[in-house]
C-alpha cells in the first residue's frame, strides 16, 4: 500500500524513514538535517561509523530519538540536466531503501522527496521515478509493506499523489 501525506518525517509513526543524506552521511541541510536534529547526537556517531555511502545506494541505522525504529540514508543524484544517469540512481535510491527495510522487517517505511530540495532534481519527475519504483519494487518482496511519501510542500506532495493516482489506474495490475 502506498500513499502520501504533507508533513514532518520525523514525526512519523513507521517502523523507518528514509533520510535524503548526503555521501558522507554526515549530516547536512533540508531533511538530512532535520532527521539528525531530531534523532539526537547518537544518530551522527553511528553514521560515523559507516564509512559514508555512495549515492544510490544506502545504509540503515537505528532511529534513536525518532518515533521510527530505524533510519535508511540514501544519497540521492545531483541534477546535472537529466542525462547523466540522475533517473537510474534516484531509482536505486528508492529500489535500495525498500530492500533494507525488508531485510530488517520493516512493515512500514516513509520516504522524503529524494534529491528535489538542494540537489535540484524537477519534483515532478522525481515524483514519477519514486511512485514507479516503489510499485515495482513492492511487488518483489515476501510480505506486504505500507509505503509514506512523505512530502515537505504541498506542491510535492500533489505530483506524489498525481502519479500514485495514475499508477493505480493502470490495468496492468
Amino acid at each position: 500500500m502506498m500513499k502520501v501525506v504533507q508533513g514532518d518525517i520525523t514525526t512519523l509513526g513507521v517502523e523507518a524513514i528514509v533520510n535524503a543524506a548526503n555521501t558522507t552521511l554526515l549530516g547536512g541541510g533540508g531533511v538530512d538535517g532535520a532527521i539528525h536534529r531530531a534523532a539526537g547526537p547518537e544518530l551522527l556517531a553511528e553514521c560515523r561509523t559507516l564509512g559514508g555511502c555512495a549515492t544510490g545506494d544506502a545504509k540503515l541505522t537505528k532511529g534513536y530519538r525518532l518515533p521510527a525504529k530505524w533510519v535508511i540514508h540514501t544519497p540521492g543524484p545531483v541534477w546535472r540536466g537529466g542525462e547523466h544517469g540522475e533517473a537510474e540512481r534516484l531509482a536505486s535510491c528508492y529500489r535500495r531503501s525498500l530492500e533494507l527495510a525488508a531485510e530488517k522487517g520493516a512493515k512500514s517505511l516513509a520516504f522524503p522527496a529524494i534529491s528535489t530540495g538542494v540537489y535540484g532534481f524537477p519534483a515532478e519527475k522525481a515524483a514519477k521515478i519514486a511512485v514507479q519504483t516503489v510499485r515495482e519494487a513492492l511487488k518483489g518482496l515476501a510480505g506486504p509493506m505500507e509505503v509514506v511519501f512523505c512530502c515537505f510542500s504541498q506542491k510535492s506532495a500533489d505530483f506524489h499523489q498525481k502519479w500514485l493516482a495514475e499508477v493505480e489506474q493502470d490495468p496492468a495490475e
